[in-house]
């Protein structure tokens, strides 16, 4: 079997920090992860870590895009320069994610996520979609388009499936037939979320009930707390295992409160994304449009040019998780679970990524310790960056 070894790194994994370690790698599993020197064989692929952290391959549930590109574009070239972006960012695994589009244009994004799957998915790993709206509060649209706000449908997510797996939905509770929608996810297998929601906490909890564990970036367009209803926001702090999505560009969230929900919550119920849209690694001026909606990026802040709403982010995992760890001061051995195992674990990939350690996939990335910036990439024990 191939063996790689990759030696000299400082690994950073769940419960686990190891300077000058060696991991070896055959097929593409991690066979092991320690500080004993292997001898090399000839036929082995070495790589020098240059004592740069060694991390689990991010994976990003929320994204939109990068490159120029959104998922919902209907060129198929859309999808693999959205991969490839992520992949320069360290990311290993992600939901491509949709916007509130009309229902013929999410079949065509989910036919192109067909088309890159079956190029053998050259870049970062796409296993399902993440579907942002349609089904959202036309009043807590944010950036989407309320012009194709709908109520929550399982026949239309089930047509969308057809074409390519869903994994999660980004759904408003409150809407008719929300808590319903909520079972009805789980028994296609999808994650239900709230998100871009009016409600207030007594409109969760039938959702709730009937296993919704999740929230769509956290504190953005969603009620806040309030002394007399405590709204999304307020959810999030009392009931502890609401997986909470977090953008963490101290953009969309302010340090303070970076800090108070990373200090204040378990850490196994955070997930670190992007939301990262088409302007992702894209310079200042760049003007585009989303779901009919301009944009411009100004400031590294991307709005709507009408109202001023912020769209979403050009953050980069590697760098949401050093603010984080700046901010807050947090280990990086406990923060880093926020990047990619947590989300393996919901998703139901817990045994397999998320982790360095022996057995699991070899998907991971390298970041330069001065500057977060990803210096390589191994995609299922394969180097590609």
């Amino acid at each position: 079997m191939e063996r790689t070894v990759i030696y000299n790194a400082h690994v950073i994994s769940p419960a686990l920090d190891l300077e000058g370690a060696t991991i070896v790698i055959e097929g593409k599993r991690i066979k092991s992860v320690d500080k004993t020197a292997v001898k090399s064989r000839p036929t082995d692929k070495t790589f020098d870590a240059k004592g740069n952290y060694v991390m689990p391959g991010f994976i990003d549930v929320h994204t939109h895009g990068a490159n120029t590109y959104d998922f919902c574009d209907p060129d198929p070239k859309a999808i693999f320069e959205i991969a490839k972006g992520k992949l320069e960012e360290g990311v290993t695994t992600f939901l491509p994610t949709t916007l509130t589009v009309s229902h013929e244009e999410l079949l065509t994004a989910a036919e192109n996520l067909r088309k890159y799957a079956k190029r053998g998915m050259p870049y970062a790993k796409t296993p399902g979609i993440h579907l942002e709206g349609p089904f959202i509060n036309v009043k807590c649209c944010g950036a989407q388009n309320p012009e194709f706000v709908r109520k929550p449908s399982i026949k239309e997510v089930k047509e969308i499936a057809a074409v390519f797996p869903v994994k999660q939905i980004s759904y408003a509770v409150e809407t008719e037939g929300g808590a319903k929608f909520a079972k009805d996810c789980f028994s296609i297998g999808v994650v239900p979320s709230c998100g871009h929601t009016g409600a207030k906490l007594a409109d969760l909890m039938p959702a709730y009930k009937n296993g919704l564990r999740h929230m769509t970036h956290f504190c953005n367009q969603m009620t806040p707390l309030h002394h007399r209803e405590i709204g999304m926001v307020g959810a999030g702090f009392l009931i502890e295992d609401l997986n909470t999505e977090v953008i963490c560009d101290k953009i969309h969230l302010c340090p303070d409160m970076l800090k108070l929900i990373f200090t204040r919550r378990n850490l196994a119920h955070i997930q670190m994304i992007t939301d990262s849209l088409r302007c992702s690694h894209c310079k200042d001026g760049y003007a585009f449009s989303m779901g009919g909606l301009e944009v411009k990026l100004e400031g590294g802040e991307a709005r709507l040019v009408k109202g001023g709403n912020l769209a979403g982010s050009t953050l980069w995992m590697g760098k949401g998780l050093k603010n984080v760890h700046e901010v807050t001061g947090i280990p990086l051995k406990d923060l880093v679970r926020t990047t990619s195992w947590n989300q393996a674990i919901e998703q139901g990939w817990g045994k397999d990524l998320g982790k360095v350690q022996k057995g699991y996939i070899a998907d991971l990335v390298m970041l330069n310790k001065k500057n977060w910036k990803t210096v390589g990439v191994f995609v299922d024990g394969e180097r590609r960056i």
